[in-house]
């Protein structure tokens, strides 16, 4: 029973020793890295160069072809097929709805398709 007791006497001395030097550490830290606010008033442009805007062309499902359904990132000649068949489509998302690809092979693809104008709707357009 004694054991218990110091046991539980002890323990918030350890939580707050094991928690002492991670705290000390943090603030160490937080001191050491200076904020970028602090650079800008010396005078220095931030040396950090903004993401590139290069734009993918984007496939169409309705007017591309087998070859450049294929040659998105994980294509094959099978779901080439089923997108090709399965043409019209209103909107890129009947693809799952339809059952055409399935939802995980959807959310890889969706940023590099659209679906646009059919491709005899495009060139009578023109």
């Amino acid at each position: 029973m004694r054991m218990k007791w110091i046991l539980l006497a002890a323990a918030p001395a350890l939580l707050a020793f094991a928690a002492g030097p991670v705290g000390a550490a943090a603030t160490q830290d937080a001191k050491a890295t200076p904020a970028p606010a602090a650079s800008a008033a010396q005078g220095k442009a931030p040396t950090a160069k903004p993401p590139a805007t290069a734009k993918k062309k984007l496939v169409n499902l309705n007017a591309a072809s087998r070859a450049e359904l294929k040659a998105l990132p994980g294509g094959s000649d099978e779901e080439a097929a089923r997108i090709i068949a399965g043409r019209p489509y209103n909107s890129k998302a009947v693809l799952v709805t339809n059952n055409v690809i399935s939802e995980g092979r959807y959310f890889a693809i969706k940023s590099l398709v659209v679906a646009g104008a059919p491709a005899k709707a495009a060139a009578a357009k023109k």
